[in-house]
């Protein structure tokens, strides 16, 4: 047998992996204001999207933007002010890729673990550790 020649058609026939682009896309915040407050209507399916946690998500907002926050009985996150949907949309890219995207390999197969009291971010595709919100 010529491993060399099965080599070269395996690797011809391996159809190329997509971009991380493919597999990860968080969707637009749909935003509203409801009287002095904004109220982001699917932050359920972002939370979905970005595999993390309710309160995670929503300590960060506050801090990136400087307000406070609740979830309401309908799950969705009610910010005190108001914000334009695209100054949300940045705070949620930047928490992806703080808190989601792995440093290493782009991909988002990530878990936020905690090491010594400090957030380590550890990715379950290619094994790499780094710190969060990098």
């Amino acid at each position: 047998m010529d491993y060399e020649k099965q080599l070269d058609r395996a690797i011809e026939e391996t159809p190329d992996i997509e971009g991380t682009s493919s597999r990860f896309s968080l969707p637009d915040p749909e935003i509203r204001q409801e009287g002095s407050s904004t109220v982001y209507e699917n932050f359920q399916s972002t939370l979905n999207t970005l595999d993390r946690e309710a309160d995670h998500v929503m300590k960060y907002l506050q801090n990136e933007l400087g307000t406070s926050a609740n979830i309401d009985d309908r799950g969705r996150l009610r910010l005190k002010g108001e914000f334009r949907q695209e100054r949300v949309r940045e705070a949620m890219e930047e928490y992806a890729d703080g808190y989601v995207l792995c440093s290493e390999c782009g991909l988002p197969d990530t878990r936020i673990e905690t090491e010594n009291g400090a957030e380590i971010l550890r990715c379950e595709a290619c094994g790499a550790r780094s710190a969060t919100g990098e």
